[in-house]
C-alpha cells in the first residue's frame, strides 16, 4: 500500500491567512511540511510561474493534501474539518452555533484582512499606509467586537475553539502591528490572550516559522 504523500503547505511567515492554517494543521495534529514563499523577495515569489500553476490568485497559503491542491484558508480549513473531524472540531456541530462561527470568521476574513493586506497597502501608498490600516481594522473590530459579546464564551462561539478564533488570532497580531489601541476591544483582547496560551497557537506564530528572519524570531 503506498505511504500518503505528508502535506505541503506554500506560506510566507507574516501572512495571516497562512497562520489560519498553520493553527488548524497543529489543533488537528496534522504532519507538513513548508514551502516559504516570500510575499517581498524577488518582486514577490508568489508571481512566479511556478507558483501560480500551483495558485493563479498568486497567494498564499496553498496546501498539497490528499492528492489535491487547495487555495483559501477559510477553504482549507473547512476541507481539513470534514475530513479530519479529530481531534479538534472547528465547525460546531449546532447550526446556530456554526453559522455565528462562519459569520465571525467572514467577517475577518472578508471585512477587516482583505483591507489591509499587502496589496492594498501598495496601492494606497507609503505615507498613508498607517492610517488607512488603522481606519479599517478598527471599523472592523469595533463590529466585531458587538458581535462577540453576544456570541461569545470562553472563546469566539461559547467555550470550545473554532474557525472563528483561528481568524481572530492573526488579526489581532495585525492590529498591534499597525498599532491599534486594543483597549477599545476588552472581548477581542479577552479570546486572543486566552488563545496565545494555546501550543497550537504558539508554534504556529509568525515568529516561530522557517522564513522568519532571524531579527523577528521568538
Amino acid at each position: 500500500m503506498a505511504v500518503p504523500e505528508k502535506p505541503i503547505l506554500y506560506s510566507y511567515f507574516r501572512s495571516s491567512c497562512s497562520w489560519r492554517v498553520r493553527i488548524a494543521l497543529a489543533l488537528k495534529g496534522i504532519d507538513y511540511d513548508i514551502s516559504p514563499v516570500s510575499l517581498i523577495k524577488d518582486g514577490g515569489q508568489q508571481f512566479t510561474k511556478e507558483f501560480q500553476t500551483l495558485n493563479p490568485m498568486s497567494q498564499v497559503p496553498t496546501l498539497k493534501i490528499d492528492g489535491i491542491t487547495l487555495s483559501q484558508s477559510l477553504a482549507i480549513i473547512e476541507y481539513l474539518e470534514e475530513t479530519r473531524p479529530t481531534p479538534t472540531r472547528l465547525l460546531p456541530q449546532d447550526p446556530k452555533k456554526r453559522a455565528s462561527v462562519r459569520m465571525i470568521s467572514d467577517l475577518i476574513a472578508s471585512g477587516i484582512q482583505p483591507l489591509q493586506n499587502l496589496s492594498i497597502l501598495k496601492k494606497v501608498g507609503q505615507e498613508t499606509q498607517l492610517t488607512w490600516a488603522q481606519e479599517v481594522i478598527n471599523s472592523g473590530f469595533g463590529a466585531l467586537e458587538r458581535v462577540l459579546q453576544s456570541t461569545a464564551g470562553k472563546y469566539c462561539v461559547g467555550n470550545e475553539i473554532s474557525m472563528a478564533d483561528i481568524c481572530l488570532v492573526p488579526q489581532v497580531t495585525n492590529a498591534e502591528r499597525f498599532k491599534v489601541d486594543l483597549s477599545l476591544y476588552p472581548t477581542i483582547s479577552r479570546i486572543n490572550k486566552t488563545l496565545l496560551t494555546i501550543e497550537a497557537f504558539q508554534v504556529s506564530h509568525p515568529s516561530r516559522q522557517p522564513d522568519t528572519p532571524p531579527e523577528l524570531r521568538a
